[in-house]
C-alpha cells in the first residue's frame, strides 16, 4: 500500500529526448504527477539530454506537446524548446558533474576501462577486465568505471518502508564517466537530484537497479542527503502483455495516436486497459484509486 500520508518538497519527470514519448512515459508523468498533488510536491520537467548523439530538437517539442496535451503540469523547468536550450540543458550543469567525478578520481573511487561493448556482450555482470590494472585515468578512449563492493544499502520507498540491499550484480562497477568524457547516467542523476532539492524519485521497477546504484554513488560522494530521498517503483506498461514498450515503437506513441485523432481520455483510458490486464486487479485498483 502507497504512504500517500507522506509529505514531500519535490518530485520530477525526466524524459529523454531520443525518440517520442510512449504510453509508458505518459503512465509515469500522470502517476507523478498524481503522486505530487497528493503528498504537496511540486514538480520538476528536467530533461535528460547528456547522450546529445540522440537529442533532436523534434523530440524535445514533443516532451512539451506531450505533457501539455494530456494535461500534466510542472512547476519548474524549461516552458518550450528554446527555454530549455538556453536555461535547463544538463550541458549548462557540467560543471557540477565534473567536480563530483573529481572528487572520486581524489578519493581512488574510480577505475578506467577500456572494454568495449563487443568485449563484455553476454556477460550478465561487469567481468573485472581492468579492475586490476591500473590504468592512468587519462588514458585515452577510457571509461571510468566506480569500484563497488557488498555493502549494505538502505533504500527508502513509498510503498514498502526502508528496504536494506546489496548492489545488483548487473550494476557491479557501473560507469560514472563515458569514453566521449560525458558524465554517464548515474551520475548525472544523482547530482542533478540534490541540485534540485528533489526528494521523492518516481521511476519504473525497471530502473529499481539504477535507484541502489545511485544510493551507493552518492555514499561513495559523501552525499548524506541522498539518504532521505523516497522512491516508488511503479509497475510497467506491456506490450501484448509481455513486452517491454519502446520508443522505437510508433504505434504506442503519444504522438501517433493524438494524430490519429485520440484524445487525452482516450489515452488514459488505454493505459487503464493496459495496466489491468499486465498487473493484476489488486494492484491496478491501488493504482486507479491513487490516481
Amino acid at each position: 500500500m502507497l504512504n500517500t500520508a507522506a509529505q514531500f518538497v519535490k518530485t520530477r519527470i525526466a524524459p529523454t529526448p531520443s525518440g517520442y514519448l510512449h504510453l509508458g512515459n505518459a503512465f509515469s508523468f500522470a502517476l507523478t504527477a498524481a503522486l505530487a498533488r497528493k503528498t504537496g510536491a511540486s514538480i520538476l520537467l528536467r530533461i535528460d539530454d547528456l547522450d546529445q548523439g540522440r537529442v533532436s530538437a523534434e523530440y524535445v517539442q514533443d516532451i512539451f506537446d506531450t505533457l501539455n496535451f494530456l494535461g500534466i503540469p510542472w512547476d519548474e523547468g524549461p516552458r518550450d524548446v528554446s527555454d530549455y536550450k538556453q536555461n535547463w540543458s544538463q550541458l549548462h550543469r557540467m560543471d557540477l558533474y565534473q567536480e563530483a567525478l573529481q572528487q572520486l578520481a581524489d578519493r581512488r573511487g574510480v577505475f578506467a576501462c577500456q572494454c568495449s561493448r563487443s568485449q563484455l556482450q553476454g556477460f550478465g555482470t561487469y567481468p573485472g577486465n581492468c579492475r586490476d590494472r591500473s590504468l592512468p585515468l587519462d588514458t585515452p578512449d577510457t571509461a571510468w568505471r566506480l569500484y563497488t563492493d557488498d555493502r549494505q544499502i538502505s533504500l527508502r520507498t513509498l510503498n514498502d518502508g526502508v528496504l536494506t540491499t546489496r548492489m545488483p550484480d548487473a550494476m557491479t562497477d557501473f560507469v560514472v564517466k563515458k569514453k566521449d568524457d560525458h558524465p554517464a547516467y548515474q551520475l548525472a542523476s544523482v547530482i542533478d537530484d540534490l541540485h534540485f532539492g528533489v526528494d521523492l524519485i518516481v521511476r519504473g521497477e525497471d530502473l529499481y537497479a539504477s535507484s541502489v546504484a545511485q544510493h551507493y554513488l552518492a555514499d561513495v560522494l559523501g552525499e548524506g542527503a541522498f539518504k532521505n530521498k523516497t522512491f516508488y517503483h511503479h509497475p510497467l506498461l506491456m506490450a501484448d502483455g509481455e513486452r517491454k514498450l519502446s520508443k522505437s515503437a510508433g504505434s504506442t506513441s503519444v504522438k501517433y495516436l493524438r494524430e490519429q485523432g485520440k484524445t487525452a481520455e482516450d489515452i488514459y483510458t488505454t493505459i487503464g486497459c493496459m495496466l489491468h490486464k499486465g498487473i493484476g486487479l489488486k494492484r491496478f485498483e491501488d493504482l486507479l484509486h491513487l490516481i
